[in-house]
């Protein structure tokens, strides 16, 4: 008898805990208020069937509870109990299901008029593409994938000479207008999933996923790869900025092209000239963050997935392969370029060749270099890469 009552207690507390709950869904910033009424069908649904189920329990353990004297009787089946089962359960999971498949009908049905806008997902990092001027994506072919050309744009293909190519994690999007979202990944599941906006999907390699939304609020939203992708899968992080149509139009302007690009050597993205060491400093911290270094390594001497860069320049580095090495200009530009030439030990060798010019290259290695060397009386810590 006991438990029918604790099992009663535990219906109320779940509702309760419901209500006043701080943990609700983030203010919705997309046309996809569906998807908020989608999530409220599930959760009705859920709970009635939750309620009924456990005050069923409950009632049966009071009702038939053990008694001196009785006897349960045997009953192999009852049609009409399984038949009102039935009917119940086809109502519920009709109720789940149908007002979906509506929704997702229209999610994947970008209009005429929406905006293209390419995602490519990559352990730990995101890339964005968007249509030049005659509005048309180039051609790609897995045959060119590179660090250089990550989309693998076909370098002979003249739509694609005109994409703009956006370095960095962070991407804008013009207010009020339809984004048609095309995903791609290299590697392994991912998912670009931007809370606000309610739209999310399923990046598998070797397949173009879509869908579609309309940014209603302007702001700065953090944008999060929603499928466990790695080791580094919770710092695939970025950023995207919803601003009025003349912003964006000036801020995609700015962007280079993929002809800009390859004429600055294969480079992803332009980056500013590395003048005085300040400035290469300065292009280094900003490098770290849109080529997704950050992702691997830390600067605060915190672990991750990569060793930290915190102390770093000028340590001794115990490799993989039982020798070591100083971790000089030298030894930090070939671990750049080359990651699996020399492996730290105690870290899985999974960084990926980094396609930077040689200035990109410098200024990370100024970068490093500035956060800092070995405390003088530990020659000897554990080296990190």
């Amino acid at each position: 008898m006991l438990f029918a009552f604790v099992l009663i207690a535990i219906v109320i507390a779940s509702v309760l805990f419901h209500f006043v709950s701080p943990w609700w869904a983030t203010p919705l910033a997309s046309n996809w208020q569906s998807m908020d009424d989608m999530l409220t069908i599930t959760l009705l649904v859920t709970s009635l069937f939750f309620v009924v189920i456990i005050f069923f329990l409950a009632y049966t353990l009071l009702r038939y509870r053990h008694r001196d004297g009785g006897r349960a009787s045997y009953e192999p089946e009852n049609r009409k109990l399984e038949r009102w089962l039935i009917a119940i359960t086809t109502v519920g999971i009709t109720s789940l299901l149908a007002p979906g498949l509506f929704v997702y009908a229209k999610y994947v049905n970008a209009p005429r008029d929406a905006i293209v806008l390419e995602i490519l997902g990559q352990q730990w990092l995101w890339h964005y593409r968007f249509p030049g001027a005659d509005g048309k994506l180039g051609l790609t072919d897995a045959r060119f994938v590179s660090a250089t050309n990550p989309f693998g744009l076909n370098p002979g293909d003249p739509a694609g000479q005109d994409d703009f190519l956006v370095a960095g994690a962070e991407v804008h999007l013009p207010l009020n207008i339809p984004v048609k979202v095309l995903l791609r990944s290299h590697d392994v599941l991912h998912d670009f999933f931007v809370p606000p906006f309610r739209a999310r999907m399923n990046i598998v390699p070797g397949q173009v996923s879509t869908f579609w939304f309309t940014p209603t609020v302007p702001g700065r939203y953090e944008a999060m790869c929603a499928q466990l992708c790695g080791i580094g899968h919770p710092n695939m992080r970025g950023y995207v900025v919803v601003e009025d149509e003349a912003m964006f139009h000036a801020w995609l302007k700015a962007q280079p092209t993929y002809a800009m690009a390859m004429a600055d050597g294969g480079a992803a993205a332009a980056t500013p000239a590395t003048g005085d060491a300040d400035n290469r400093v300065a292009l280094g911290q900003t490098l770290a963050q849109s080529k997704g270094c950050v992702a691997c390594h830390t600067f605060d001497g915190s672990a991750r997935v990569g060793p930290t860069w915190k102390g770093l320049y000028g340590a001794t580095r115990p490799l993989a392969d039982g020798s070591t090495v100083l971790a000089d200009a030298r030894y930090l530009r070939r671990s750049i370029l080359e990651p699996q030439a020399q492996v730290v030990k105690g870290f899985p060798p999974i960084m990926p060749a980094a396609g930077l010019t040689g200035d990109e290259v410098a200024a990370l290695v100024a970068y490093i270099q500035s956060l800092g060397s070995p405390a003088p009386d530990a020659p000897g810590q554990k080296a990190q890469r």
